[in-house]
């Protein structure tokens, strides 16, 4: 009845106007083997023409649809007709655990941009469970676009393009919605593709280019710098950088600013739904990826089994690449099994830089979709400044400290981002009563540090012998009187694994039955994992820490753990797991989205065996991955502390 009553509703608004109006539309009934195409042939008109005035028809014809059909191909200048939506009214909607604004807009047929639109700070902050959004509710209504003669010399037409919002098309042209708004009078709060609106006249290479790694911001009435770093995360030189005309002209009500496409100052990646690129992979086109690893297999004597064995236990980076390569060689097989098609090189960086400006000159690397590696930070650099003007990604699977050119790809997080997590994680927690910051005394900055985050927390140093150097140690003393009854968070700062075992030891022996102590660290080294300490000890202290990286439980089935260990007679190694993971994401998002760059926005989140990547755009440069795991030890194993 709908159908029915909206079909009569658009005769009815033809059949008014003049004679001349209501002899440019007919009616067509889909056949059976029908398709756009096929209409529009029999018509003499274009299938945008028919998309112009049948919006749904875009998700594929149904038999006996009725399609509005103009008499005549469309004339971009003058008067025509779209089918629109306008806004009626809202809905309250309460977030439920692992909703996201992808699921809402398919659960309420609206886009992701129509539900940030009426909920501005979701342009700032992601959803949260519990949070009362409102969701816009729209009515079908047929818009007629301004004559010709209604622009006057300062404006142009301009066909709306797919996706494209007011936002969008006010950034393009350097105007706000509202002055948009003004050049269009009655313009419905929502664009449809196809549809002609008068935008300033401006030469196209004025236009301002829309960049998919960015996203848009609309500055709110009274609105200043200072907020704007509150809710976006970004300075005013950050800003103008970004916008160069801000400088300029200022914050205005209602300019449209141009911000990274996730800029936000909590954006917790855990918040994030996962997305698994191993289902519905859809392309089929052939990506091409070289692996650059310092195997220097030029000094490795194949001859002895012996000597071998002997060179690789010598040989970190030889070890290293070869366990990083037993990785990838499982994630190759995973993925052929997939349908992936793929083409691999490996190239021997020898871990020379005189070898690797060989090979860049040599191999054609500007022709391959992605490469990953070197390891070491001054070839790496050297390849991804190579490859630049290329746009060929380069991947980091090792290095955390890197200069982020444009193609640049650090798949692993930085120890800034593994202590911001700790932080957050305790100022979180409700249950906490006292924090304590135990630190020796080449940590007394990093105390501090953590002092500033944590006003509240009490700190203790190691204690110094004679000649005042450093005695990594503590007295009971100097912890009891600080300690509250229940939940009391214990920060150890420290690289001696003599002072791990000494505190460990004293926290172990104050817990209470009214006393509950958890050791944790922002910076989780091999001091904790010496034979000195006692493993028994950092489990009953529950040691939390964020780290890169989970451990596999191997209780559980891990599909890539049982082939692995079939092929190679070993539990595999974190850096095989890594060489697997990072293969299987780099290849998973070439073939479902064509390039890295795009797959940041349509896969913000992934994860594999140990290892998950979020990768954020940098301000100036390239994308550094921006998701780490929090875990613990709870009976003798390092499991992932799950956050709602």
């Amino acid at each position: 009845m709908k159908k029915l009553f909206c079909i009569l509703s658009i005769l009815l608004l033809f059949s008014c106007g003049s004679t001349s109006q209501a002899q440019n539309y007919k009616t067509h009934k889909v056949k059976s083997d029908e398709t756009i195409e096929s209409i529009a042939k029999a018509y003499q008109v274009t299938p945008f023409d028919i998309y112009a005035l049948n919006p749904d028809a875009k998700k594929g014809l149904k038999l006996n649809t009725v399609l509005i059909i103009p008499n005549k191909k469309i004339d971009q200048t003058a008067p025509h007709a779209a089918i629109g939506k306008e806004l009626t009214g809202f809905k309250k909607h309460r977030v439920k655990r692992k909703e996201t604004l992808y699921s809402l807009s398919k659960e309420y047929n609206v886009s992701q941009d129509e539900i940030k639109k009426h909920n501005k700070s979701l342009y700032a902050n992601n959803l949260r469970k519990g949070d009362v959004i409102e969701i816009p509710v729209y009515k079908k209504v047929l818009t007629i676009s301004q004559p010709e003669e209604t622009r006057n010399d300062s404006s142009k037409t301009y066909t709306v393009l797919p996706k494209e919002g007011k936002w969008r098309i006010a950034y393009k042209f350097g105007i706000t919605v509202a002055e948009l708004e003004a050049l269009n009078p009655g313009m419905n709060p929502d664009l449809i593709e196809g549809q002609v609106i008068n935008v300033p006249k401006i030469e196209d290479t004025e236009e301002k280019p829309i960049e998919s790694q960015y996203s848009f911001y609309e500055v709110l009435p009274k609105e200043g710098f200072y907020r704007l770093k509150v809710k976006l995360g970004l300075e005013q030189s950050e800003l103008e950088i970004l916008n160069p005309d801000l400088a300029e002209s200022g914050l205005k009500a209602g300019m449209i600013l141009k911000v990274p496409y996730n800029a936000s100052v909590e954006d917790e990646n855990e918040k994030l739904e996962i997305t698994d690129l191993t289902k519905n992979i859809r392309g089929k086109q052939q990506k091409h990826i070289a692996f650059m690893l310092p195997f220097k297999l030029d000094e490795v004597n194949v001859d002895s089994v012996a000597d071998t064995k002997e060179q690789i236990q010598k040989d970190v980076f030889l070890r290293r690449s070869l366990d990083f390569y037993s990785g990838i060689t499982v994630a190759l097989d995973s993925l052929k099994n997939l349908g992936v098609n793929l083409k691999i090189d490996f190239y021997d960086t020898k871990n020379q830089l005189s070898e690797v400006s060989n090979l860049i000159i040599s191999k054609n690397l500007e022709n391959v979709n992605a490469v990953i590696g070197p390891l070491m930070p001054i070839s790496f650099e050297k390849v991804a400044a190579h490859l630049k003007n290329s746009n060929v990604a380069l991947i980091s699977p090792n290095l955390t400290e890197l200069e982020l050119s444009d193609n640049v790809f650090q798949s692993m997080a930085s120890e800034s981002l593994l202590k911001d997590k700790m932080i957050r994680y305790v100022k979180g927690d409700a249950t906490v009563n006292q924090v304590i910051i135990i630190a020796d005394q080449s940590r007394i900055e990093v105390s501090n540090d953590l002092k500033s985050h944590l006003p509240n927390a009490s700190q203790v140093f190691s204690r110094k012998d004679k000649k005042e150097n450093d005695a990594f140690y503590i007295y009971d003393t100097d912890i009891i009187s600080k300690l509250k009854p229940g939940k009391n968070i214990v920060f150890l700062e420290t690289s001696n694994p003599g002072f791990v075992s000494n505190v460990s030891s004293k926290l172990n022996s104050l817990i209470s039955k009214d006393r509950q102590i958890i050791l944790a660290t922002t910076e989780m080294g091999s001091a904790f994992e010496d034979d000195e300490v006692s493993n028994y000890h950092l489990s009953n202290l529950q040691l939390t820490f964020a780290a890169i990286a989970r451990t596999y439980n191997e209780d559980d089935v891990n599909s890539f753990a049982i082939e692995y260990e079939k092929r190679f007679g070993i539990t595999p190694s974190k850096t095989a797991v890594r060489g697997f993971d990072i293969t299987m994401d780099v290849a998973l998002r070439l073939v479902n989205f064509g390039d890295l760059y795009e797959s940041v926005n349509q896969a913000p989140l992934t994860e594999y065996v140990e290892n998950k990547f979020a990768y954020k755009k940098n301000l100036i440069g390239g994308y550094y991955n921006d998701t780490v795991y929090l875990v613990k030890y709870e009976d003798l194993k390092i499991i992932e502390i799950k956050q709602d």
